[in-house]
């Protein structure tokens, strides 16, 4: 049976109704596993956020591309996405303003988005896109 990769309709009202924070999991070097909370939204399929190019995350996908992403809700009845994939870094200086600036005004709102997009597109940052390789979606589990 062939792994879900396409994120559903359901799926993705959960990871945009609100700006929940994401989870993302990477692996280092020395294969422990790293965990950090992101701010993410989503092109089409591809969970989109930035991050420096000398952060652990970063250096992490650079060493291996595999993640695994996490959004939960934390209030009942509780749902939550697991989102396995493979992670690209994206060097994109003309597009990085406008990946900040999305991810601004979702998370901080759009009268702040301009601010906190200037302050995140800075030389060092990068675009990170995941492509999902496995999803799984459980909403409502305590009902």
């Amino acid at each position: 049976m062939p792994e879900n990769t396409q994120i559903s309709a359901e799926c993705r009202k959960f990871l945009l109704e609100e700006a929940r924070t994401g989870k993302l999991a990477t692996v280092r070097a020395d294969g422990r596993p790293h965990i950090a909370p992101i701010w993410f939204d989503l092109e089409g399929n591809t969970i989109v956020f930035n991050t420096g190019t000398d952060s652990v995350k970063a250096r992490n996908i650079r060493h291996d591309k595999r993640v695994s992403f996490c959004v939960d809700d934390e209030k009942p009845p509780f749902s939550f996405a697991i989102i396995d994939g493979t992670a690209e870094l994206v060097d994109d200086q003309e597009h990085l303003l406008a990946w900040a600036t999305r991810l601004a005004g979702r998370y901080m709102g759009q009268a702040r988005a301009a601010e906190y997009g200037k302050r995140n597109a800075v030389p060092g940052e990068l675009i990170v896109r995941i492509t999902p390789t496995k999803i799984r979606f459980a909403k409502d589990i305590a009902n």
